[in-house]
């Protein structure tokens, strides 16, 4: 049934609202009907993706091991977009669907659950030669707050990883580049962010 016009407004406000804690998106839209079927905005096929993200883990630093740099571009593609996304049952936009998931309509989705499960699956892995970080844009505004996993080379410090985002696109579509050339956040430790918060609510 449409939306009666006056409550438009209202609906525009619930959803912005009820989306907090992953900050805008692109609308894209994203169904589960055939997930392999899925490509990224730009048009970079799935195998393209994961052969462009092997390289770029690879060249993370001398000593990481190709092997294991294919094997984190594999899962970092097709574990959100073939198991994630059935799994929390995308069937909108990000921030429609975070909204769902707010409201108690869908079990996950947020961009914290993303990054919590696909972290949990690369660790698995056992990786020897990459280190994996979790970090966090817009701490100070939870309605546009967002978390990400990042790789880099073992040891290496988070800034000189590569950010995996399966959120911001939708449907599991995984986003990446390197930390610091994020055209759309400015990434920080999370553990420097608890800091920060346990101190804002210490001043109360």
């Amino acid at each position: 049934m449409p939306i009666p016009r006056l409550f438009r407004p209202f609906c525009t406000l619930a959803v912005v609202t009820l989306a907090a804690a992953c900050g805008s998106a692109p609308v894209t839209e994203v169904t589960s009907a055939d997930q392999r079927e899925i490509v990224a905005t730009s048009g970079v096929p799935e195998q393209t993706k994961i052969a462009d993200l092997t390289r770029a883990i690879a060249a993370l630093g001398p000593d990481v091991d190709p092997e294991e740099a294919a094997r984190v571009a594999r899962i970092a593609v097709e574990y959100p977009l073939f198991t994630l996304a059935p799994r929390y049952g995308i069937e909108d936009p990000p921030l429609i669907h975070n909204m769902k998931v707010n409201m108690g309509i869908k079990p996950r989705g947020l961009c914290k659950d993303w990054a919590d499960d696909l972290e949990a699956r690369l660790r698995q892995e056992g990786l020897q030669t990459l280190s994996l970080h979790r970090a966090i844009a817009n701490a100070d505004n939870i309605r546009i707050e967002h978390s990400t996993v990042i790789v880099s080379a073992l040891g290496a410090a988070m800034e000189q990883g590569i950010v995996l985002d399966p959120w911001r696109e939708g449907g599991g579509i995984l986003v990446w580049n390197a930390v610091t050339e994020d055209p759309k956040y400015d990434w920080i430790e999370r553990s420097k962010v608890f800091a920060m918060k346990r101190r804002w609510a210490a001043r109360g």
